[in-house]
């Protein structure tokens, strides 16, 4: 059981970080009706990725791996967590925009303004380089660095 926990762990943060830099790379302007429609779908696969990271960490955590007396005094892990719990705060503006976005356009709406969109745009910028931080303090925290 534990190499396919592991398993999914790995490809759920793959898709977390594939589904964030789609957000990035359809998120700018001028962003079309085709596009304001995409960005709500993208980002429940991410968010899907995301809630299943935890959930696999998790149970690596408690479960498999090297186990709580292992990772829990790690300062790295520690950062980690706070890295996993930051993206997650931030990625509620962009998804919150996203919903709007897209029910505005249904209502009959102009797609969002350049400048709305730039804000977005610096948000899941701001996403991806804390998410760039994950590996290392995963690298770090594996090989027991900063207990």
């Amino acid at each position: 059981m534990e190499p396919l926990l592991a398993y999914l762990h790995y490809l759920s943060i793959i898709v977390l970080g594939a589904f964030l830099t789609a957000e990035l790379i359809v998120c700018r302007p001028p962003l079309g009706p085709q596009q304001v429609r995409l960005l709500p779908r993208l980002d429940m696969v991410f968010f899907a990725g995301a809630i299943l990271a935890l959930v696999t960490g998790l149970l690596r955590l408690f479960f498999y791996a090297k186990g709580v007396g292992f990772y829990l005094p790690n300062p790295t892990f520690h950062a980690k967590m706070a890295l996993y719990v930051a993206i997650a705060l931030i990625s509620i503006v962009p998804t919150v925009r996203f919903i709007r976005w897209r029910r505005a356009l249904d209502a009959g709406g102009a797609p969002p303004e350049a400048a709305a969109v730039g804000r977005v745009r610096r948000l899941i910028h701001l996403e991806l380089g804390l998410f760039a931080l994950m590996p290392l303090m995963a690298v770090l925290m594996a090989r027991g660095i900063g207990r």
